[in-house]
């Protein structure tokens, strides 16, 4: 009897048997562009991550072109916030202006925006809202109409895809109505279709500058101890027109993650957002875990566990590690 044998004989040899592989075509660098700034601001919670610049914008677009990112995922923050989200699809608004520049600079690169409007909103919410006494709700139907409005703007200035975050119900099919009735039939379609109200979303919220001003969003993204209640959220957001689905956060929701992908067999996004960011920034910063190490292994999980998109802030960082 032999005893079976792991092939782990060396690196050359464990890499040409290993089961799943990085490559920078896997990842989405999402970048926050604000229509104060004359020069890049440091965001305090996420070492590395900036609010940049109109013309700065652009050149980090280039940047990540050169390094064999394929996507990058806007975010806007207005000069002007009030209570219908106006600078969401003003034709003036700095995201349309980014998709201009960017798109004059780098034609081939694909731009996908956010569409929700909690950045544009005085309130932080990310929808249009209703207040009585001591409670607070989103209207459904009102954001509804804005959100299509966000859209179609964003597909008149370049988008090459939208991505609705907010998880307003039956947004996806009102979107892609109105992309293909008014020409925008190519226009792609990536639903935060298992969005959860997670504890990791702070430093995004010191980014995007979005924090709710009163309450908080549990009663509009998903308890994160549902797992069946996500898939069909995702199931409904695929009948609706879904071109990629996505799960936020990562980490820890890696069986929502191996359950989509299992499932639907649709393409399937995760977003490893500024709190799973921050903390292993933090780790690394104290010295207990190498930072280059930690994140090809998370990464890799994500994968392996069926992502086959990842939006990531160290989107230009992996695509040099995983090229060398």
């Amino acid at each position: 009897m032999h005893r079976p044998r792991r092939l782990r004989r060396s690196p050359a040899l464990r890499n040409l048997v290993r089961e799943t592989q990085l490559s920078a075509h896997d990842f989405i660098l999402p970048l926050f562009v604000s229509e104060k700034l004359k020069q890049r601001r440091p965001i305090a919670s996420m070492p590395g991550v900036f609010q940049l610049s109109l013309k700065e914008i652009v050149d980090e677009a280039q940047r990540a072109q050169d390094l064999g990112l394929q996507a990058v995922l806007l975010f806007g923050i207005p000069e002007h916030k009030d209570e219908q989200a106006s600078g969401a699809y003003v034709e003036t608004g700095i995201v349309q202006k980014a998709l201009r520049a960017i798109k004059a600079k780098c034609p081939d690169l694909v731009t996908i925006t956010d569409v929700c409007l909690c950045e544009y909103m005085s309130h932080g919410h990310c929808g249009v809202t209703r207040i009585d006494g001591d409670h607070f709700h989103v209207l459904n139907d009102e954001t509804i109409e804005l959100l299509v409005k966000t859209a179609l703007s964003h597909a008149a200035t370049g988008a090459d895809m939208v991505a609705p975050s907010d998880m307003m119900d039956g947004r996806i099919g009102a979107i892609r109505e109105a992309l293909d009735t008014n020409g925008f039939d190519q226009t792609g379609i990536m639903s935060y279709a298992a969005k959860f109200a997670s504890a990791f979303y702070g430093p995004f919220r010191e980014a995007a500058e979005s924090p709710p001003q009163f309450g908080d969003r549990r009663s509009y993204q998903m308890d994160y101890a549902n797992a069946d209640e996500a898939l069909r959220e995702v199931a409904l957001d695929i009948d609706e027109g879904a071109d990629i689905v996505m799960v936020k956060p990562a980490l820890p929701y890696l069986d929502i993650l191996w359950r989509m992908h299992q499932r639907f067999g649709k393409p399937t996004a995760v977003y490893h957002v500024s709190g799973e960011y921050a903390m292993i920034k933090a780790a690394a910063e104290k010295g207990i875990v190498d930072e280059r190490a930690a994140v090809l292994e998370v990464m890799t999980a994500l994968k392996r566990a069926g992502a086959d998109i990842i939006v990531t802030y160290w989107a230009c960082e992996l695509a040099k590690w995983v090229s060398e």
